[in-house]
């Protein structure tokens, strides 16, 4: 059986060749796709995991900071810090958005620490070259995959900023590289108005006699004051001291400081669980899609090439042969298309990967599950064929 079917691969070995690659860019996709999910949810971990935090602390009854907006007020962390079992407390913001370099706009997550003591939660936990941020203003640090070099000036807002580190997987829940600038550039970035805006704010406010009152000296005054300033954050990180529990610590501040506050595998259900789920779902779709054409592309190509050997087929019955040996002739010679169709897709997914604009993660495991799920379809496909040439008339080999 095997130097039937060798034979007769070696006899078209072109035709079959160039149709096991065809199918091998199929598979490459397939698996691509696989590990673009794969990518996601690792940009998810890495996010929590390089936030260096225990807990979040975010405005009440909302999924922030990542899945949704958040704002608290950027003194709410004194009280947090003082409830037992917090070890380090820090404000952060985030905020995606257009940051310019030269005449190139990068899409970013840019991030504000609280500048201090090294090691803080938010800060990027090492650098590939350069330095932490050590002033209070107009320093970044950004991840390679921005493109930034050291010593560039950014463009965020209407600052410019100089790259004084550079740090490597810093990314957001969606792929986009993170650039970490001091938090009061980062607030003024994210919550203050332009100049424009905040003149026809305080002209409003001037005109409105609610703030004009003759016994009331210094009101006005006051709330111009409060349109130019921005004392909020998006989030307070937490640090646990040694041996308390997170779950206890979120439980103190949620009932001693009214907000919501999420531990590390709530936030990360979140993050997988809500904010990639519709993306999680078209891939899914996309698999079983790109399955279904895979089935259908095998079906047809080994369809076709035992309708070209109708006539073979008859001799073999003819002399004799089993019914089973022609079976197996037809299914391995799927098996082999699919074999050199993984493989064809595996090396393509594998030089491709590194190209492509999102992380592509391909794991171990997926390869092996893509391998079986190939040779199941490869079986699955070569049965119309078998039972076309199982009906095959013996007496077509005289009568041909």
């Amino acid at each position: 059986m095997i130097s039937l079917a060798g034979r007769d691969i070696l006899h078209a070995w072109g035709k079959f060749v160039f149709t096991g690659i065809g199918l091998g860019l199929l598979i490459g996709v397939t698996l691509t796709m696989a590990g673009v999910y794969r990518g996601m949810v690792d940009d998810a971990r890495v996010l929590l995991d390089n936030s260096g935090a225990d807990l979040w602390v975010v405005q009440r009854d909302t999924l922030g900071p990542y899945a949704e907006s958040s704002s608290l007020h950027d003194d709410v962390w004194r009280g947090v810090r003082g409830l037992p079992g917090v070890a380090r407390v820090a404000n952060v913001t985030y905020l995606t958005m257009q940051v310019r370099q030269g005449e190139r706009d990068v899409r970013a997550m840019v991030t504000g620490i609280t500048a201090g003591e090294r090691g803080l939660p938010g800060w990027p936990p090492h650098l590939v070259a350069g330095r932490q941020i050590t002033r209070g203003h107009y320093e970044a640090v950004a991840d390679v995959a921005s493109g930034f070099k050291l010593g560039e000036r950014i463009q965020i807002r209407r600052n410019a900023y100089r790259v004084v580190g550079l740090t490597r997987r810093m990314v957001s829940s969606s792929g986009d590289p993170m650039v970490f600038i001091p938090l009061r550039d980062a607030q003024e970035a994210q919550f203050l108005k332009d100049n424009e805006a905040i003149r026809q704010e305080r002209r409003r406010t001037a005109d409105n006699p609610a703030f004009n009152r003759p016994g009331v000296p210094g009101l006005l005054d006051a709330v111009i004051d409060s349109q130019s300033s921005n004392p909020y954050v998006n989030a307070v990180l937490v640090q646990l001291a040694p041996g308390h529990a997170a779950a206890t610590v979120a439980d103190s501040i949620r009932r001693w400081k009214r907000l919501t506050v999420y531990t590390r595998p709530q936030m990360e259900e979140i993050l997988v669980g809500k904010l990639i789920a519709t993306s999680a779902r078209q891939i899914g779709m996309f698999l079983v899609i790109l399955a279904i054409v895979s089935a259908a592309i095998v079906a047809f190509i080994i369809y076709t090439l035992t309708l070209g050997k109708i006539r073979e087929i008859a001799v073999l019955k003819l002399i004799g042969t089993r019914n089973r040996t022609i079976a197996a002739l037809i299914l391995q010679q799927a098996i082999a298309l699919g074999v050199i169709g993984f493989a064809v897709g595996k090396i393509t997914a594998t030089f491709w990967a590194p190209v492509f604009p999102k992380y592509v993660l391909l794991q171990p495991l997926d390869s092996v599950i893509g391998f079986g799920a190939v040779m199941v379809i490869c079986v699955l496909a070569s049965v119309i064929a078998i039972r076309a040439a199982l009906k095959v008339d013996p007496a077509e080999a005289i009568g041909g």
